[in-house]
């Protein structure tokens, strides 16, 4: 059965990427065929979630006319549209706001829900679902829902923690990492990548190698991820970076997993794809800002592969929580700063600032 909604909710709502941003009153939405509403329990801030509002990120398309932004959340089911058959109401789910197109054809149209479309088909998508998850209520596609049973005695501010682990969850399944494998991750004390350095020691990394720039936090990382964790601290010498990285490795790695943000130079990248041994495997998932020169040659004769990867695959999110119930990866890693749903403008600011292993939460 439905449980009892309201008529109206807060929500913020953006006019256009750099335009007004208002906290008012909106109706609440009504289900249609394919669609859930969710009482969103909370949301997780996007690091850049301030220059995103403030249309200082060009890549980024949001819907024609006034929207509600936000990404991946946590929440109750209210209500279900007409064909949706396993989801009920009074179930907690979470949003993977990575939304595709369900027409059985080749390259499905995706957008991410609340955040941004791709062009071309993507965009009457964007249209079809144009408002996320920073309300007291969402409709959401059905289809864009994982269920978290067996989670509901777990904060909500606690449970969004999977969103952070998802994301590079999804790039190492892509670059095929194994039980027993050696993985290097490069950019290890971003939000992304320490979180990567987590959750491949949960899918049975043998040898980690964390690199970065800053030691400090590379040790703290290390610290929760254990002793197969190895931190090196990068110079930006790619010749004693690689050989640092080999030393740590105790040689080539199987799987070098690229989540760099904003770099404007390559040379860690760089590093990273030189400590590879013969048949490894690089993933890319960051956002180097400049062209990554790869020697041709070297690619063919170690028979290299470079793998460009965005997101994650349906079904991630349900891998990852199964992994924390089974007790292989701890959420409580990653630390909660849970700000009231009104208090949006000062939490975007925390977003930006927040440490490697914090996470910027809104809860209504």
């Amino acid at each position: 059965m439905p449980l009892d909604t309201p008529k109206t909710m807060k929500a913020w709502r953006l006019s256009r990427l750099g335009g007004e941003l208002a906290f008012i009153d909106v109706p609440v939405p009504q289900v249609r065929p394919g669609s859930v509403l969710v009482k969103v329990e909370a949301t997780a801030l996007m690091s850049y979630m301030k220059p995103y509002v403030e249309g200082r990120l060009p890549p980024y398309h949001a819907p024609d006319g006034g929207f509600t932004p936000g990404g991946n959340c946590v929440g109750i089911v209210q209500h279900v549209g007409k064909d949706v058959w396993h989801i009920r109401p009074g179930q907690r789910v979470l949003l993977s706001s990575l939304f595709g197109a369900t027409e059985n054809v080749p390259e499905p149209a995706r957008i991410l829900i609340g955040v941004t479309s791709f062009g071309g088909i993507s965009e009457a998508m964007q249209a079809d679902w144009p408002d996320g998850s920073l309300a007291e209520y969402a409709l959401l596609p059905a289809s864009a829902l994982v269920p978290a049973d067996g989670f509901d005695e777990v904060a909500p501010e606690r449970l969004s923690a999977a969103t952070r682990f998802v994301v590079p969850y999804g790039g190492l399944v892509r670059g095929r990492l194994a039980a027993g494998e050696t993985v290097l991750i490069n950019g290890a004390t971003g939000a992304y990548g320490s979180a990567a350095v987590l959750i491949a020691r949960a899918m049975g990394a043998g040898r980690i190698v964390a690199a970065g720039r800053n030691a400090n936090k590379l040790a703290a990382i290390a610290e929760l991820g254990g002793k197969a964790v190895k931190p090196v601290a990068l110079t930006g010498d790619t010749k004693a970076d690689v050989e640092a990285m080999r030393d740590a490795a105790q040689g080539g790695v199987d799987l070098a997993f690229d989540m760099v943000g904003g770099a404007q130079e390559p040379s860690s990248t760089l590093a990273a794809f030189n400590t590879l041994r013969n048949e490894g495997r690089l993933v890319l998932m960051g956002s180097l800002m400049v062209d990554l020169p790869v020697p041709y040659l070297q690619l063919m004769i170690r028979s290299i592969e470079i793998i460009g990867n965005f997101m994650h695959r349906p079904g991630a999110f349900r891998n990852v929580l199964a992994l924390a119930q089974a007790g292989h990866l701890d959420l409580a890693a990653i630390r909660p700063n849970v700000f009231p749903l009104s208090e949006l403008v000062p939490a975007m600011d925390a977003a930006g600032e927040a440490g490697s292993l914090e996470q910027i939460v809104m809860r209504p």
